[in-house]
């Protein structure tokens, strides 16, 4: 695996694959990539790196061999987009069990708020190279 950032996300969710967009439109350098927490590669991480079965209503960031969860994780995806994004991690004012919180209640309705897709989406031409295959590499 390479350096970038691995985000695994809820391949199903529309909130999800909202948030996907909104970082790939912000990442122009293509540090982050994505795997759908639907996937082996995604299942295979999780275990690599000993996370605890968290659910699929969570999005995962692996950055420099570190997982993050939750608020951390949208907080440590943010301090890497372009633009003002970075200011967000203000929130780490917040205690991180209340911020957890209200990312928890977010992601547990998420379904019922922004809805689901019948499968996993599958990425334009120009965006596919950001999504991972089963072997870690990148699609062309």
């Amino acid at each position: 695996m390479d350096s970038r950032y691995i985000v695994i996300f809820d391949g199903v969710c529309n909130l999800c694959n909202a948030a996907v967009r909104f970082i790939i439109n912000r990442d122009p350098q293509g540090q982050f990539v994505f795997t759908p927490m639907q996937g082996t590669l995604a299942h295979e991480l999780i275990a690599q790196h000993g996370i605890p079965n968290l659910g699929e209503d969570t999005l995962l960031l692996i950055k420099d061999n570190q997982c993050f969860v939750y608020s951390d994780a949208v907080l440590e995806i943010a301090k890497d987009l372009t633009g003002w994004w970075y200011l967000i991690n203000l929130f780490k004012f917040i205690p991180k069990p209340i911020r957890d919180y209200v990312y928890q209640l977010i992601a547990h309705n998420r379904y019922r708020l922004f809805g689901q897709r019948e499968t996993c989406m599958v990425p334009s031409q120009d965006v596919r190279k950001r999504f991972l295959q089963p072997n870690g590499q990148s699609r062309q």
